[in-house]
């Protein structure tokens, strides 16, 4: 008697495969982690801020189990890497760093606020004291911002409970005293640091306490001693459009677009109607504030001021005699939308006095910097433009001799000097002046002209009239 079919059997045998076949592929996407991975390997500015931002966001998405940044940084700029830094603080999943040879200054405070941080034999982490341009120490009020964030990413970690014995220890995971000696030299910590020195880890230093958590050589080496043996890797990478937009961030090409706003609008105003600058000067503020408005720093506000300052400037140069409440108003609110546009909004919210004034002033410092180089290269450049030979053929360089039987004018005009008449229009120098019932193109010999007032022909050169008030 058969107890089974042989059509039955393979039934049999095609189920139990399949299944075997869907268990082992369930097991080994349940056993695998996801790590997601994006470099912090520049200057930390705006660009890294944005890039961290992106690769956050990302690793929401795709419910990643642990981010993990691999740093080689000489620092950057604080208000940028307390950004990050608060980022990962509030991250849900845990953050781990790779140190490839350097985590200086700001990296130091981005590595510190991770869950996890492992070190390249041969690498260094500390020296966050703040400075300038010039790589001068900024003064006290600055440095306490500095330690106090220090201490604060620190003391985020919490404490461990060691049992010895009969004894109990609570000790910082990460102290916030050594944490404080990576910014002031003054700050003593018996057997790790001594006063007037910046303190600076070694891989193993920071290791023997507790601010490293392991020395590997490479990411495979950092996982497998972080207990991921199963995993699988996922590396950020940047569209094309966010390389741009990183690009336009960069303190280099904002000051360069800074100078293309100003200059266009020079050249604008040397010219009538409207031409090439004003396109070049409206490109160039476009540029300017659409990444940082998509990137979060801009507000409505700071973009409608810089335009109301435009607007407020144009009426003092074409409607306002002098330069006075329009014109002063329109370039602080100018200066002022370029300068709070470059300021992301966390600084402020941070209530901190010192960083809020050196980040502002950084910025009104790059602002203004750029707004003046832009105003004497408009001068030297405009000047050349029109007299140099390069541009010689957009003139007509025929001679007309007047013994060949040109003349340049209207002989009539000459007779105009000596002659008196009202100003038609504001001379602001150049207007309409009527005289004898007729109107000519003139220019003030001296002076704003208001419209209505009597003025003079006092004389007539290359084929203009010159007035001057009666």
């Amino acid at each position: 008697m058969k107890l089974f079919s042989k059509s039955s059997l393979y039934t049999l045998i095609l189920t139990l495969t399949v299944f075997f076949f869907s268990s082992a592929q369930t097991t080994d996407s349940i056993s695998k982690s996801l790590v997601y991975k994006f470099d912090i390997k520049e200057q930390i500015a705006k660009p890294v801020w944005r890039t961290t931002q992106l690769a956050f966001e990302e690793a929401n998405e795709l419910n990643a189990d642990v981010i993990l940044i691999h740093m080689n940084t000489y620092g950057g700029l604080v208000d940028m890497a307390d950004s990050i830094r608060t980022k990962i603080l509030n991250s849900e999943i845990p953050v781990y760093i790779f140190i490839d040879d350097n985590a200086a200054s700001a990296g130091a405070l981005i590595s510190l606020a991770c869950d996890s941080i492992y070190m390249k034999p041969g690498g260094k982490i500390g020296a966050a004291t703040v400075v300038n341009q010039s790589g001068e120490a900024v003064p006290d009020k600055f440095q306490s911002y500095m330690r106090a964030t220090m201490r604060a990413t620190a003391e985020a970690h919490g404490k461990d409970t060691i049992i010895t014995g009969t004894d109990t220890l609570i000790q910082w995971k990460r102290d916030p005293a050594i944490a404080e000696a990576m910014v002031d030299p003054e700050i003593y910590v018996p057997e790790v640091s001594d006063t007037g020195k910046v303190l600076t880890f070694t891989a193993e230093e920071a290791l023997k306490f507790n601010f490293n958590d392991g020395i590997v050589k490479n990411i495979d080496d950092l996982l497998e001693k972080a207990g991921l043996e199963e995993y699988e890797l996922k590396e950020y990478s940047a569209s094309p459009l966010n390389i741009f937009i990183g690009l336009l961030l960069s303190p280099m090409l904002q000051s360069l677009l800074i100078m293309g706003i100003i200059g266009g609008l020079y050249f604008e105003l040397q010219s009538p109607g409207i031409g090439f600058p004003l396109i070049i000067s409206g490109l160039a503020a476009t540029l300017y504030f659409a990444p940082l408005y998509l990137h979060g720093l801009a507000d409505n506000w700071e973009l409608l001021a810089f335009i109301v300052g435009v607007i407020l400037i144009a009426v003092e140069i074409f409607a306002i005699p002098g330069f006075g409440v329009a014109g002063a108003t329109g370039l602080l609110l100018v200066i002022g939308g370029l300068s709070m546009a470059l300021i992301d909004n966390i600084v402020f919210d941070s209530g901190d006095v010192p960083l809020i004034l050196n980040t502002l002033f950084g910025a009104i410092g790059l602002v203004i910097v750029s707004f003046f180089i832009s105003l004497i290269l408009s001068l030297y450049l405009g000047k050349r433009f029109f007299t140099s030979n390069m541009f010689s053929h957009f003139a007509l360089n025929t001679i007309q001799k007047t013994d060949e039987g040109y003349i340049g004018v209207e002989s009539k005009n000459i007779l105009l000097v000596g002659k008196e008449g009202i100003a038609h229009t504001v001379l602001r120098p150049s207007g309409i002046v009527e005289v004898e019932g007729d109107f000519y193109d003139a220019m003030s010999g001296f002076g704003y002209i208001e419209k209505g007032t009597k003025v003079k022909v006092t004389s007539y050169e290359t084929g203009q009239i010159y007035v001057e008030k009666v």
